[in-house]
Formats: C-alpha cells, sequence, structure tokens
C-alpha cells in the first residue's frame, strides 16, 4: 500500500475572465489529487490527513473512496475545509490564493501508526507549512523513514503561504536525509535555491524536476541523468499536473518493484526512460481537461 499524507482542499476555479468570474469549486490538494491519481491507476493507496466533517469535507472523502483509497486514516473535525481560490493565465498555469485560518486540515496530529502493508508514503504541499500541522506530518516522516519505509516528497512550494522563506529553505534541506525520491518542479528549485546534486548528496536516491511541456529529468546518486520530453496536448490547465506526476511515479515504481532506496538507485536509464515517459503521459492527460482530474490506468498504455 501506498500512503499519500497531506491536505484535502477545495479549489475554487474561476469560469471566465476577471476578478470577478464564477467559481467552480473542485475537490483538491496536491496530496489529495496524488492520493486519487494513484488509486485510479489502480496501486493499493490511502489517505492521511484530517478532513472536515462539513459538506466539502465529506465531498473530499466521497472523491477519494470513489477512486477506491482507503479512508480509514483520515481524523475529523469541526473546523471549516481549506479553500483555494484558482487564477488561471491564457498559457493555463494555475495561481492560488488560501483560506486557511483555523481550518481542519492544518490541525492533523500525528497517527499511532501507518497501515501494516505501508510500502511507501508521500508528503507535500501546504501541509508541510501550515502548523501545528507541519510538525506533526514532519515527524510522521522521519519515523516512516526510520522504519526504512520509502518516503517521496514534492514540495509543490506556495511562496504566499510561507511566511519566512529562509527558515523554510533550512527546514527543507532538513527533510532530505529522511526522503528516498524528490520530485519538483522547475519554479520549486529556483525558489528553493539549490541544486539536484546538491539535494541528492543530503539523502533521496534520485531527484526529478519537471520543466512543464518541456517534460522531465531525473538525477540519481551515480551521477547520471535522463531526460523524457513533455507530451504534446491541448492544455486546458495545469491544474494536478504535478500530482499526477508524483502519482505515475509512485504507480511504477510499485510495480516494478522498486519501492526502496537499493531498488531506486539500481535502475537504469531504459527503466527511468520508460517511467518518465509513463508520468509525461499521465500529466499530459490531466492538462487536457479542467480541474484536476487525474486518468484512469485504461486510458495509459501499460509501463
Amino acid at each position: 500500500m501506498i500512503v499519500v499524507a497531506g491536505e484535502a482542499l477545495i479549489d475554487l476555479v474561476p469560469q471566465g475572465t476577471g476578478a470577478l468570474a464564477g467559481l467552480r469549486p473542485a475537490l483538491g490538494g496536491g496530496p489529495y489529487n496524488t492520493a486519487v491519481a494513484l488509486g485510479r491507476l489502480g496501486s493499493a493507496t490511502a489517505f492521511c490527513s484530517r478532513a472536515s466533517r462539513d459538506a466539502f469535507g465529506e465531498a473530499l472523502l466521497d472523491g477519494l473512496r470513489k477512486a477506491g483509497v482507503d479512508v480509514s486514516a483520515v481524523q475529523r473535525g469541526p473546523e471549516p475545509t481549506t479553500l483555494a481560490v484558482a487564477t488561471i493565465d491564457g498559457h493555463g498555469s494555475a495561481a492560488y490564493s488560501f483560506y486557511v485560518d483555523g481550518t481542519a486540515d492544518r490541525l492533523f496530529t500525528v497517527p499511532e501508526g501507518l497501515p501494516a502493508a505501508t510500502r511507501a508514503i508521500s508528503f507535500g504541499t501546504c501541509s508541510l507549512v501550515l502548523e501545528p500541522g507541519a510538525s506533526a506530518y514532519e515527524k510522521l516522516m522521519r519515523a516512516a523513514a526510520a522504519r526504512g519505509v520509502f518516503t517521496a516528497l514534492d514540495p509543490n512550494i506556495r511562496a504566499g503561504l510561507i511566511p519566512d522563506a529562509d527558515a523554510y529553505r533550512a527546514r527543507f534541506l532538513g527533510w532530505l536525509p529522511s526522503v528516498t525520491l524528490l520530485k519538483l518542479s522547475e519554479d520549486d528549485a529556483r525558489w528553493l535555491g539549490g541544486t539536484p546534486r546538491e539535494w541528492l548528496a543530503a539523502g533521496p536516491s534520485a531527484v526529478v524536476v519537471t520543466r512543464g511541456g518541456d517534460g522531465l529529468t531525473v538525477f540519481t546518486r551515480d551521477g547520471a541523468e535522463h531526460s523524457v520530453p513533455g507530451e504534446e496536448v491541448a492544455v486546458v490547465d495545469t491544474i494536478g499536473a504535478g500530482d499526477t506526476v508524483n502519482a505515475a511515479l509512485l504507480h511504477g515504481l510499485s510495480t516494478g518493484n522498486a519501492l526502496s532506496a537499493g531498488a531506486l538507485a539500481g535502475l537504469d536509464a531504459d527503466a527511468w526512460t520508460k517511467l518518465l515517459r509513463f508520468a509525461a503521459r499521465a500529466a499530459a492527460i490531466t492538462c487536457s481537461r479542467a480541474g484536476a482530474e487525474p486518468p484512469y490506468a485504461s486510458e495509459l498504455d501499460e509501463l
């Protein structure tokens, strides 16, 4: 089982141009989208978070269940659901404003344990920024890594939520000894100010950098670098594209029995190329439709 830990929220997606365009609520949050994508691809998946008991919270859990995701590890609370207001530019890229004060997901507490069948756990986005939940997720990450669980991290930087950039950058570096696979975008990399080789030296077995329509590149501990181009597609928006990459990478590694630091380090150029192309195809499908709507296994060629 792959566990995804982090926030579930509601994206308010504009249905036109201008500041007063109508907004359509959509299920979202980086970790949430990753969990849904994993479920749709056919991986045994569980979601570890805290969700509101309000109508949005119920809708979020229902979306996970429909994707086949185990929600038994989701904590519940009376607080409202986090809202993210999206703005889509002329190229389909999304920017966000967040409404997070007093919301349920940021009050996550460390669970007593993970499901017994856990082989990997994924972290990222707002959940590693907003306290007190951020410290709880960090403790869970370190505990899982100490037990030898494959740990994936996508920082998915939302700069508007980070009050102290230097403190966050230092904290990010502190996570890396507990990370097996680091995935991030070119924009994230520029904001963080480091390089894949520097991050590899701190702990991960591989670093995958997404380059939008230009594709993906993986950097590995043995000094190798492998790239694939992006898939050509008519972009509606990019919401959930990076989260789909996360899920596709984890799903591919799971089906290839490579969810361990040693197995990841042992992947050759052909294996990485196949995996990255699979992730690029999956992300392209997500970009071809509005909102975070990752593909089902039936929409993709086999690995």
